[in-house]
């Protein structure tokens, strides 16, 4: 995609290779991050009780994979978007220090039935997040402590669950459709489920990841209880059926809702939110199972870049608009009031040139899933969204000129084209981890085209 002189700027970039194959070695860990009752929620500008008590545990799953001198921790988060920028390169380099990692993700599910989380706080950092961020170095340290020799290997399924909420009508505008109970089908929507299977050298289960695109919001505004929401059941139901531990990493899911979205409490929620649950990892153990995972010779290759992306709006009417969506104390939370541009973290990550990991630090529409899939030269192709941080939507292009909610509102920060330029640049990422594209020549780098 073509881009104009001077639209993005790379403000660093690390590429971390391994000089050469060595044995995988893994390990996992988890830790119960639930804050106390009183917190307000994230999600559903229109719910302001604080949570009253927990439903289920929030939990932060860790595992950590190693190959040489090169240590991948990835961390799934059952909140509903990651900590900020400050907060996770604070956990970077406390967890590089302590546990040798390399590479880190830190995955939001996106439940909305979690504590709300912003870039900074007014008023001091809360406890929960304070002790949920002490919680997670521990337990990656307590991970890195146990790593031993494993096995790995990838597999796909197929589940329906949800559907596209922006509907758009035989007119071309665009219409919101939250909830869908009579299953009709919609589209774009993803139901492929990958899945990443790490035994032990043994062949016992380590971890399953199960990679999907849906939004958690079976539970709604009227709840007032932490949950994972149906990542939550989803892991049970894989635990159980496959063992080791289940991890849900959410993919691209900024147009996808479940079907029964906001299930009021007292029309089944909770039989809803375990069907959706169950219907997805009944499909993610059947995988889990097939797979036939593989030792030996392993590598591990990542890079990590910032990126800078202008604002999408007119930054005076977005500040206002912005403002009447959040109201003042949210908003000093999440957006500098003079912001002109945003700095994006951006990760890709191959390991044995076979799994390729793209992240997004925000909601993507799921087209770019179905993209990067389909255009990434390694048999397994993962997107994680909400990752290492949170910048709005990222709708494709061609959603952003038809409008709706995510598409062409306040939750949309940056420009159009962000979402494209992400996974072009995780597929020439990929390309040179394999060893296909080279950088250019020092001596040509000043032989460049000017207008």
């Amino acid at each position: 995609m073509a881009m104009s002189k001077g639209t993005i700027a790379i403000c660093f970039s690390l590429l971390a290779c391994a000089a050469q194959a060595a044995a995988l070695r893994a390990a996992v860990s988890k830790v119960d991050i639930t804050p106390a009752p009183g917190e307000l929620m994230w999600g559903f500008e229109t719910r302001t009780t604080p949570a009253k008590s927990t439903l289920d545990p929030l939990y932060a799953r860790v595992l950590v994979l190693e190959s040489g001198t090169q240590r991948l921790a990835l961390v799934t988060l059952d909140l509903g978007r990651s900590f900020g920028q400050a907060a996770t390169e604070e956990i970077r380099q406390a967890v590089r220090q302590s546990s040798g990692i390399t590479c880190l993700l830190l995955s939001a599910s996106h439940t909305h039935s979690a504590p709300g989380v912003q870039d900074t706080y007014k008023k001091g950092v809360p406890a929960w997040e304070r002790a949920a961020r002490e919680k997670i170095k521990k337990t990656i340290r307590e991970a890195t402590d146990h790593l031993a020799d494993a096995r790995i290997g990838t597999g796909t399924g197929i589940a329906y669950i949800g559907h596209n909420r922006l509907r758009v009508g035989v007119d071309g505008k665009v219409g919101w459709f939250e909830r869908n109970p009579t299953r009709i089908p919609t589209a774009p929507v993803d139901p492929t489920v990958t899945v990443m299977r790490v035994d032990s050298a043994e062949g016992k289960p380590l971890a399953i990841v199960v990679n999907y695109a849906c939004h958690p919001v079976v539970l709604g505004e009227d709840n007032l209880q932490y949950s994972a929401d149906f990542p939550g059941a989803m892991n049970r139901v894989v635990e159980q059926a496959v063992g080791g531990m289940s991890f849900f990493l959410q993919g691209a899911p900024g147009d996808i809702n479940p079907y029964y979205t906001q299930q009021p409490l007292n029309q089944d929620a909770l039989k809803m939110l375990s069907w959706t649950g169950e219907r997805l990892g009944t499909e993610a153990a059947r995988v889990a199972k097939e797979i036939r995972t593989e030792g030996g010779d392993s590598s591990i290759q990542s890079s990590e870049e910032l990126v800078k992306f202008p604002l999408r709006w007119n930054p005076e009417q977005f500040h206002a608009a912005l403002l009447k969506f959040l109201g003042p104390e949210a908003m000093e939370g999440y957006i500098d009031p003079a912001a002109r541009e945003f700095s994006v973290p951006v990760a890709t990550v191959l390991i044995d040139k076979k799994i390729a990991i793209a992240t997004f630090p925000g909601e993507p529409f799921v087209e770019f899933q179905m993209n990067w899939r389909d255009r990434c030269p390694v048999p397994a192709a993962l997107l994680a969204g909400y990752t290492n941080g949170y910048y709005g939507y990222f709708p494709t292009i061609g959603a952003a000129a038809r409008g709706g909610y995510g598409a062409a509102s306040a939750a949309t920060w940056v420009e159009p084209g962000a979402g494209e330029w992400i996974v072009d640049r995780a597929v020439v990422n990929i390309q040179k981890m394999l060893g296909r594209l080279a950088d250019m020549p020092d001596d040509l780098k000043g032989n460049v085209y000017k207008p």
